[in-house]
């Protein structure tokens, strides 16, 4: 059997052994200073990723320091909805930080592109991704609210509700929901990655479920290699 393809977007998240039963009801309105934060943070990734379209569309080059704040953006995102809202598959609190953070249970990155196409760029996010943006929303109940598009009536909110509901009476969570969730959540990632101009590669349209993305597609965090 031939490899799928490895894909410059990683996402990560490992099921804590040992979650609260009810600490999940509460964890949305835990998470208040990291929304109010993420309004600013999503702002600036918008602003952030016009210059960037610019900037490619005459250099055919990401600025680095433009690509690795949008990548902490998403990395911030993932860990938030990850805790409160996707699969809510740790009890620990996130961190108020755009890096990565090796301890915590929940990892996002992409590898910095040294060229990308000027004539991709006037096109992919809008058109090429229409097929994607289907399923995304879909699997997120809507498009525009990052990783995990937290809106209700998609697949991934309804799901994650089941998940806590049976951890809720039986102290345990369903290991292979866990999986799919994730899944969903990393084919998301991918799109949001592709339509934010971070990549050329288009998403596949394959669901690699799992909380850890395969040993040989690890990749370098984004601002590791300079």
């Amino acid at each position: 059997m031939i490899p799928a393809p490895v894909s410059p977007v990683r996402l990560e998240a490992s099921l804590d052994p040992r979650l609260s039963r009810w600490l999940w009801l509460v964890k949305w309105l835990l998470a208040i200073p990291h929304y109010i934060v993420l309004v600013f943070l999503w702002l600036a990734f918008l602003l952030v990723t016009i210059v960037a379209f610019f900037a490619i569309l005459f250099t055919a080059r990401y600025p680095r320091a433009l690509f690795d704040f949008n990548v902490g953006v998403l990395r911030w995102n993932w860990r938030v909805t990850y805790y409160a809202h996707t699969a809510l598959g740790t009890d620990r609190y996130p961190p108020f930080t755009l890096a990565d953070v090796p301890d915590y249970p929940a990892h996002f990155d992409v590898v910095y592109p040294e060229r990308l196409s000027r004539g991709l760029v006037l096109v992919k996010w809008w058109l090429l991704v229409i097929p994607q943006y289907i399923v995304v929303g879909f699997f997120a109940g809507g498009w525009g609210s990052g990783e995990d598009g937290w809106r209700g009536g998609g697949l991934m909110p309804f799901l994650s509700l089941v998940a806590v509901v049976i951890l809720a009476f039986t102290a345990r969570y369903p290991g292979h929901l866990f999986d799919f969730l994730i899944g969903m959540a990393r084919w998301v990632a991918r799109v949001t990655a592709y339509a934010a101009l971070m990549t050329d590669e288009y998403p596949p349209f394959r669901l690699d479920m799992g909380g850890q993305y395969p040993a040989a597609a690890k990749i370098p965090a984004a601002g590791s290699e300079k």
